[in-house]
């Protein structure tokens, strides 16, 4: 039997779904999406809802031990107090039912005392914007990773 033969019976099998011309166009249009969804990610600018990036002291909470931060995108960590009793973050009293505003203006890592933290530490990591291409590629699966981190677990009764 010849090779032609054989793939002629391959096409007209009752088993074949789909000619392979037609799965071939499949691959490559996943492929082109696949390939702007990316392009898009790297190249597209940066943008948030808000600045702020929320920190909640609630009762039997704790705070998470690092912050990310970036700046002209995200650079406002927004503290606010849903405990009854007050909590200190850095050099910050913050009262309960009280919402108070940090600001961060230059990139690096700060250090902040925290007594709701697992180790009664919080380092806030402020990012500089990063450059269109691979960094900003790299920011968004960073952030896309963190996000997914620290969804919150919720029972189904909750």
């Amino acid at each position: 039997m010849s090779p032609a033969a054989t793939m002629a019976d391959d096409v007209s099998s009752p088993y074949t779904f789909f000619p392979m011309n037609l799965i071939r166009r499949l691959q490559w249009t996943l492929g082109a999406l696949l390939l702007a969804a990316l392009a898009w990610a790297a190249l597209a600018p940066l943008r948030y809802p808000t600045r702020e990036l929320g920190v909640e002291f609630r009762r039997g909470a704790s705070v998470p031990a690092e912050l990310r931060l970036t700046l002209g995108v995200r650079d406002v960590l927004l503290l606010h107090n849903r405990d009854l009793s007050a909590h200190v973050f850095g050099q910050l009293r913050v009262l309960p039912g009280r919402v108070f505003r940090l600001p961060f203006e230059q990139a690096g890592e700060f250090f902040f005392a925290c007594d709701a933290a697992p180790d009664a530490r919080v380092v806030v990591r402020v990012l500089a914007q990063p450059d269109p291409g691979w960094r900003r590629l790299r920011w968004r699966l960073g952030t896309l990773h963190d996000a997914l981190r620290n969804l919150p677990v919720q029972g189904p009764d909750d």
